[in-house]
């Protein structure tokens, strides 16, 4: 796409998704009984931080781990709970919550944790970068995933 495309559509993008009142949002994905650990995760999330919007993302594919895995996942909880919290309070929160999942099944969460008003302004979720084969070596990567289809 050329430059100046990109630009403008992002700009329309971003007045748009600013314009709309949070309420419309809806969590992102439907849980899934294939997916047990993403359904989980999702849970506890909502349960905990009553989402004004709640993405969460299987990003095993992505990685060195058999196909189907459920081991690394991206998140994105927009909550006004996270209101006057600093961002490493936020994670930590986020962490809490899936604490069990974190020392079982799941090797990595990347977090993204907004206010209401944080994600008027930046409705974007942010891109992973590509696997560097770092769970090749971490041989308790199989362990949990052994665990996580239990």
């Amino acid at each position: 796409m050329l430059p100046s495309v990109s630009r403008s559509t992002r700009l329309l993008s971003a007045r748009l998704s600013a314009s709309r009142p949070l309420a419309h949002f809806r969590t992102h994905m439907d849980p899934d009984s294939n997916r047990p650990v993403e359904t989980t995760i999702r849970t506890k999330l909502t349960e905990r931080f009553k989402p004004d919007f709640l993405e969460v993302h299987n990003e095993s594919h992505m990685h060195a781990v058999p196909p189907g895995s459920e081991s690394h996942f991206r998140v994105l909880v927009v909550s006004s709970q996270f209101a006057g919290l600093p961002l490493i309070q936020r994670h930590r929160l986020v962490n809490e919550a899936l604490k069990e999942e974190l020392s079982s099944c799941v090797h990595a969460l990347a977090i993204q944790a907004k206010t209401p008003e944080q994600w008027g302004m930046d409705p974007t979720l942010g891109k992973s970068p590509p696997c560097m084969g770092g769970s090749k070596g971490d041989h308790t990567v199989e362990e949990k995933l052994k665990a996580g289809r239990e």
